[in-house]
């Protein structure tokens, strides 16, 4: 069965456009753990896992585009910023986080701006496994779960918030170490060769 070429990134342009209506909603109670807590969280959590949905598509009915590589990352990058900024705001994470985090994404994000006329920055397998273990981190974080399992989990929380954070610096420098040994690549190859 074929399916739109542009599917997968309407999928993810869609992901992108869901990110400040959650964050609005995460908001709009103040924090009072009510039913806009709970949408805000589902909204979250569906469109986080579309991008397993749009990627799967792209790779399957090989329509895998450069436009799709740029934006799919971006699209995580925006609906996990506006989850971390939104549980400062509220007060439940702190804001030392937050900024890490965000000088991390604003920073990769940037430099796939920067080198896009040269070559496509795809997400690397360290920096799909930070989505996932920030997927996890801040869908338990966003779900007012407290109220029905107890405060044990504010401890679950914790763990799986540290293992996004350092997972988030770890990737941060794989794509740095890789993009610097890319580059030096580069220059080897497009410089003349010298007889010895």
């Amino acid at each position: 069965m074929a399916i739109p070429r542009q599917l997968p990134n309407a999928i993810t342009i869609v992901r992108i456009l869901m990110a400040p209506i959650f964050l609005w909603m995460l908001l709009a109670d103040g924090g009072s753990d009510g039913a806009l807590r709970w949408w805000a969280a589902v909204i979250f959590i569906v469109a986080i896992a579309t991008d397993g949905i749009d990627g799967y598509l792209a790779r399957k009915y090989e329509i895998v585009t450069d436009l799709g590589k740029l934006l799919d990352p971006i699209a995580d990058k925006v609906l996990t910023g506006f989850a971390f900024i939104g549980l400062s705001i509220l007060g439940e994470l702190p804001w030392w986080i937050t900024i890490v985090v965000l000088i991390r994404e604003v920073g990769i994000t940037v430099y796939r701006f920067i080198v896009v006329s040269d070559h496509v920055l795809a997400a690397a397998w360290m920096g799909k496994l930070k989505t996932v273990a920030q997927a996890v981190a801040l869908s338990l974080a966003l779900l007012p779960l407290w109220d029905l399992v107890g405060e044990w989990i504010f401890w679950v929380n914790g763990v799986t918030m540290t293992i996004a954070v350092v997972l988030t610096i770890a990737s941060g420098i794989d794509y740095v170490v890789t993009e610097v040994r890319a580059a030096r690549a580069r220059r080897a190859a497009a410089s003349p060769t010298r007889d010895a």
